[in-house]
């Protein structure tokens, strides 16, 4: 049995190394290296300012041995010299400590193993480029922007001028040579040398402030405390499936390492959609996860709901896509915004963030908000059922649609909003306006969300207004949107309101939102698990039997957690129990394969034909709703629901994962404990208003 919350497992070699602190990450080979040819590199703010690191002792790379992480943002490479010509074993053992946080700091040492005084010959090698990050992850760096350098403060400075950009590289005992850092280093048997590296990005008038100083502990960091304040302040699990805990464990680790903290606010956090490449704020992204963190922490749906009501749309912007009341898709810094939102920082082309808005907000509401807050986030929940109903609904049908504004914009804006995502049964593309499934969803929760606020607040003509309105929703959404003869709901409708009839998993949404008719539940969740869609690993993105499907394709076959989490949670929403704990088990089994990282997504084969899930080969991790998923999967199985006042429990759990127990569960003012073995549930702690759910 295993704690929640204990911080991250510890990791062998791997053929990548990942670090992540907030906007800040590094990947390199699994020695430490930086190619700059390949997707690798130290990022500050969407800008590669280290694109080259070679180390070399006596002139060779040395030989890799294992990666230990201790940290999200922290990683132990442990490396031992080539052996002599004449001898079978390593004089050396190489130690680099790598910490990153709006910089880098690097704690490089050389131990001699052997029973002789050796001489060696160090040298770090370093480049930057100043590559924005889609130049690299595209891999369109070509000839990129000249670079000088110059010998400063023992070490060495490198610039572009056009840019106005820099890195510091420095250590204290080095030998600035060109591009290179080196050290002349005597040890006596058994002996061993130390030094810390300082990389320090200038990032012109914008000051970058490095988390990690040489001469100071690491555990002293702010990350570090940051992130023990974070399990700290977590619920603590223990449950008797080895699995189910340690994607508990990665999940609450790689989720504390996503948070983005704004230095304007710095006790504001959000959380960024994924590493590698998307360590910023996503509208959908960011609400999703901040949904599903709820039982760990409100303060990320507070800090990411405020910070895009900060952003929320104002006017009317063909380049941005930007309508009033219209929350953001993405934010970008640097030259990573011109190249991708045309020319500002904020995109806004997304369908589904507005409704999702208001919905986090709502549950916010039910987990426990204080009244200032709540106050100050209305307005922007009011704007946000405005952009629903003029620019969302701009044909007046009563659904929501969406149609791409800005020649670089997103064809679809849904989730699935690669090119060819959506889709008909025979693969032909719809044109658009295209009104989505769980878009109809989103929106009918949204408005049971901002009616009940509008009923806790004394307000009953609106609240009486949007429960028709949602009703109306309802009715109109099961009239057009089911298919009789085929037994599910359409993705979307197309152009001429004709009902695109591919089978996809957004249906699963829908259930999580409530909008299906009880008399249809069963009917998809029978869909969601026949063999076209459900793979023993998960639910697919899209049937097997459809003209589109391509197991290895982004939207189109493949199994994403998260959505798998939402359609569980909708499975579980109607009573649907068994089905949903066959994808709650499956996923977790998937998880194992990843070291119980859950990827973004990853291929769509069955379970019958290979014997463990294939990876998808560019696919984020850690990335922020797929970290979430176990959390939503926990918080599924025990059938937790806050209300005002009251906490409603229901657990559904098998027999795999017991006993089962929740600890340090706030849910408004009270603090509860969750217990279920064999012999039934309990609900304790601090209140009286816990109560089994009917």
């Amino acid at each position: 049995m295993d704690p929640w919350g204990s911080g991250p497992a510890h990791h062998g070699t791997a053929s990548a190394v990942t670090l992540v602190e907030g906007s800040t990450f590094c990947l390199s080979d699994s020695g430490g290296a930086i190619d700059p040819s390949r997707a690798q590199g130290l990022f500050v703010r969407d800008t590669r300012v280290l694109s080259r690191w070679r180390l070399t002792v006596d002139g060779r790379a040395p030989q890799p041995l294992s990666v230990q992480y201790a940290d999200p943002y922290s990683v132990t490479l442990l490396a031992r010299t080539a052996p002599p010509p004449d001898r079978a074993d390593s004089t050396a053992l190489v130690i680099v400590g790598r910490h990153v946080g709006d910089g880098m700091r690097e704690d490089l040492t050389v131990r001699n193993l052997s029973g002789e005084t050796v001489d060696f010959a160090i040298a770090l090698e370093v480049d930057a480029d100043f590559a924005d990050l889609f130049e690299v992850k595209d891999g369109r760096v070509g000839e990129g922007h000249a670079t000088e350098h110059r010998a400063a403060d023992g070490g060495l400075e490198i610039a572009s001028a056009a840019l106005g950009i820099a890195v510091a590289v420095r250590a204290a005992d080095a030998t600035a040579d060109g591009r290179r850092l080196r050290w002349r280093v005597r040890l006596p048997a058994r002996g061993s040398w130390s030094t810390c590296v300082q990389y320090l990005p200038l990032l012109g008038s914008a000051e970058v402030t490095p988390r990690h100083t040489c001469g100071s502990p690491v555990a002293h960091s702010a990350p570090a405390s940051r992130l023990r304040a974070w399990y700290e302040n977590s619920p603590r699990v223990r449950t008797g499936d080895p699995t189910l805990a340690s994607a508990l464990r990665r999940a609450v680790a790689d989720l504390g390492a996503l948070r983005i903290f704004d230095p304007a606010s710095p006790g504001r956090a959000v959380v960024a959609a994924g590493a590698p490449w998307f360590m910023a704020l996503f509208g959908r992204d960011s609400l999703l996860t901040s949904w599903m963190v709820l039982p760990v922490d409100r303060r990320l749906a507070i800090g990411t709901l405020q910070s895009l009501a900060d952003l929320q749309g104002v006017r009317e912007n063909t380049a941005t896509e930007e309508q009033p009341g219209r929350i953001p898709h993405e934010i970008r810094f640097g030259r990573a915004a011109t190249r991708l939102l045309g020319g500002d920082t904020v995109y806004y082309g997304t369908v589904d963030a507005t409704p999702l808005f208001v919905m986090v907000l709502g549950e916010l509401h039910r987990w426990g908000l204080d009244d200032a807050t709540r106050d100050e986030l209305l307005p922007h929940a009011d704007r946000a059922i405005e952009w629903i109903q003029r620019y969302g609904d701009a044909d007046g049908d009563g659904f929501v649609e969406y149609r791409r504004l800005a020649e670089h914009g997103l064809d679809n804006q849904g989730w699935k909003d690669s090119w060819d995502g959506v889709n008909f049964a025979d693969g032909t593309i719809p044109a658009p306006p295209i009104a989505l499934a769980e878009v109809q969803g989103y929106v009918y929760a949204a408005y049971l969300a901002r009616a009940e606020l509008a009923a806790d607040l004394g307000d009953r003509a609106t609240a009486d207004r949007l429960r028709a309105a949602a009703a109306r929703l309802k009715a109109e959404f099961n009239a057009k949107f089911w298919l009789p003869e085929r037994g599910w709901y359409a993705v979307g409708l197309d152009r001429d309101k004709r009902p695109i009839d591919a089978l996809t998993s957004n249906i699963g949404h829908c259930l999580w939102t409530g909008i299906v008719d009880e008399d249809k539940a069963a009917l998809v969740a029978d869909r969601l698990l026949a063999p076209d869609m459900f793979t023993g690993w998960g639910i697919r993105t899209l049937a097997s039997g459809m003209g589109a499907y391509n197991p290895v394709s982004y939207h189109n076959g493949s199994v994403w957690p998260h959505d798998n989490a939402i359609c569980a949670a909708g499975l579980m929403r109607y009573g649907l129990t068994e089905h949903a704990t066959r994808v709650i088990d499956a996923v977790l089994d998937a998880s194992v394969r990843f070291g119980h990282r859950l990827p973004e997504l990853f291929c769509g084969f069955d379970r019958a034909e290979f014997d463990a899930p294939v990876p998808y080969p560019t696919s984020c991790s850690p990335q922020a709703w797929a970290a979430a998923a176990p959390l939503l999967f926990l918080r599924s199985l025990v059938r937790l629901e806050p209300g005002s006042g009251v906490a409603q429990v229901a657990p559904a759990v098998p027999e795999r994962y017991l006993p089962l127990r929740i600890s340090g569960l706030r849910v408004g003012p009270e603090v509860l404990t969750v217990t279920v073995d064999a012999h039934g549930w309990q609900v304790t702690g601090r209140s009286e208003g816990a109560r089994r759910a009917g």
